[in-house]
């Protein structure tokens, strides 16, 4: 198993050709279906207004790396005039990029993952110490979203978590920070990409998956014209190989294993 693991992971990672005859096919086939391109902020506004009506399709970018391939998804979503919501995280901002997407119309925000560095920086390796430094952490999430929000220019209304291997060991999410609804007024959040309220009022919820799987729970084919609320999450990564970012973020991860 973990042999065939192993290769599947080098294929993807150096080897697996473009998707993005694919996720163009994708973005056809919905708006030859009928369904509107609505954006994180957007669609919140309309849940909160109960104005879900006909068919609708969320679609979110975690740039988690390559922002290359990014803006090819970009490319691709303005040859057919819809929306997306994309989010940075601190290591792949593009503050130019950011900015011609909020201006064509979709959305970029922040991919915040501060719970895991904050473990990673102190090498703590105790959920109970995360809890008991929670507010120190919170500060340093208001603060990096108002760096943030200084360089674009603009509000920024929606974030979305990042899940990093820290998490997983520690069993607690870096949304933990925004169930706190005092630091979300405080910086004008009106919602978080994982909020309950949302994943409940999306009929699939669709998330790419490295090769040979693809998608989970299926193929968004699966679901076109049978369900009205769809809501997919892709990552570069997924959708095209990069030798370079890959390698990168490979080692990366090996040496932030080794010395947390």
């Amino acid at each position: 198993m973990w042999l065939e693991s192993l290769k599947n992971r080098i294929y993807s990672d150096y080897f697996m050709p473009s998707r993005f005859n694919e996720y163009e096919r994708i973005i056809k086939r919905l708006k030859d279906s009928g369904y509107i391109f609505v954006t994180f902020k957007e669609y919140k506004k309309l849940l909160d207004k109960d104005k879900l009506y006909g068919k609708i399709f969320i679609n979110r970018h975690d740039i988690d790396s390559d922002i290359a391939t990014a803006k090819e998804f970009f490319k691709i979503e303005k040859k057919y005039g819809v929306k997306a919501s994309y989010y940075f995280r601190l290591s792949t901002l593009d503050f130019d990029f950011m900015r011609e997407i909020e201006e064509y119309g979709s959305e970029a925000s922040y991919h915040f993952e501060e719970i895991a560095t904050f473990a990673k920086d102190n090498h703590i390796k105790s959920k109970n110490e995360i809890v008991k430094r929670i507010d120190n952490i919170k500060n340093i999430f208001k603060q990096n979203f108002k760096n943030i929000e200084n360089e674009v220019g603009y509000k920024l209304e929606t974030v979305c978590s990042h899940g990093d291997f820290v998490n997983r060991k520690l069993q607690i999410v870096n949304n933990e920070l925004t169930k706190d609804n005092n630091l979300r007024n405080e910086l004008g959040i009106i919602c978080e990409t994982y909020d309950k309220e949302l994943m409940d009022s999306f009929d699939i919820y669709i998330s790419d998956k490295p090769y040979p799987i693809f998608y989970t729970p299926m193929s968004i084919f699966e679901y076109i014209n049978k369900v009205n609320i769809i809501c997919m999450l892709t990552h570069p990564r997924q959708w095209r190989s990069s030798w370079l970012c890959n390698t990168k973020e490979n080692l990366k991860r090996v040496y932030e294993g080794l010395i947390w």
